[in-house]
């Protein structure tokens, strides 16, 4: 049985995770109380197939029962369940939005606790022990409804190969830094094809921004150096027994440098045979001053 765990904070987007899970095949419960962890994946291992999959949503909603999550966490590890821990995170000023947007009422809200901040800071440092053991972390800060569908099909619908997922990202440092990355580089120093007027309106995706990025001597240089860095690097975080690899380049903008980077790495790892996905989550955004 393929189980995931999908966790994280109120507000940063678990039920449109699940909404995606449910959309690639996996049989879903929202709201499982952490002590009905174990017996729901024992009764689900014998009702579902070899192939079945199973995805299960444990957050704050289950209040004071919510604080042995880890201990039930060790016992399916002491049932040698294999699972997969998922942990959504949000920036604190992004979640306080969604929810003045929402008006709906933080889980942690009671007669004592009456502020909306307070909650969100409150679970934010119950959470950390949490997403510490999580396998996955999205941050969804700075995703659309799209973009978190997308990138939890392409972290679970290819995870049958029981590989390391490397993702590679683009982003521009004006809209916020990649926060769940785990190699962060910055392109910012290499021409920039904002300032040529036939290229503004394109992408790294387009062939003439990417040539005019990569075939410079200095995009040359520093691909071959980030490469034979990440080389040496995946092995290391394979042996730690991690399950995703997140790889982010950062331009201005997030439209042409670090996309046409992004592009380049991800071809080349696909090239090795590896479980690689990309994504570009600025590249829709309309251009606005200096990129």
């Amino acid at each position: 049985m393929n189980l995931v765990i999908v966790t994280g904070l109120s507000g940063s987007g678990k039920s449109r995770a699940i909404n995606a899970l449910e959309d690639i095949g996996y049989y879903c419960v929202d709201n499982l109380p952490p002590q009905f962890i174990l017996p729901f994946a024992q009764f689900s291992s014998q009702s579902l197939d070899s192939a079945g999959k199973l995805a299960i949503v444990v957050d704050a909603r289950s209040k004071e029962m919510f604080s042995t999550f880890n201990m039930e966490l060790d016992k399916l590890d002491e049932q040698n369940i294999e699972y997969k821990l998922l942990y959504l995170d949000c920036a604190e000023h992004v979640l306080l939005k969604r929810y003045k947007e929402t008006r709906r009422r933080h889980p942690l809200m009671n007669l004592e606790l009456t502020s909306i901040e307070e909650a969100i800071r409150l679970e934010q440092g119950s959470m950390t022990k949490i997403k510490a053991q999580a396998d996955y972390i999205i941050d969804t800060t700075f995703l659309s409804t799209a973009q978190l569908k997308s990138t939890i099909s392409e972290m679970f619908i290819q995870n049958v190969k029981q590989e390391m997922q490397i993702k590679v990202t683009s982003f521009g440092f004006k809209y916020g830094i990649a926060s769940d990355a785990d190699l962060v580089f910055d392109v910012r120093y290499l021409p920039n094809p904002f300032y040529i007027p036939e290229l503004r309106e394109k992408t790294g995706l387009d062939d003439e921004v990417y040539d005019y990025v990569m075939d410079t001597v200095l995009a040359g240089e520093l691909f071959e150096k980030l490469r034979d860095l990440i080389d040496y690097l995946i092995p290391m975080y394979v042996e730690e027994g991690k399950s995703q690899l997140i790889i982010a380049y950062g331009c201005t903008g997030g439209k042409h440098r670090s996309v046409s980077f992004a592009r380049r790495t991800a071809e080349y790892l696909a090239e090795r045979d590896l479980n690689v996905v990309v994504q570009h989550r600025d590249i829709e955004r309309k251009s606005e001053g200096s990129h």
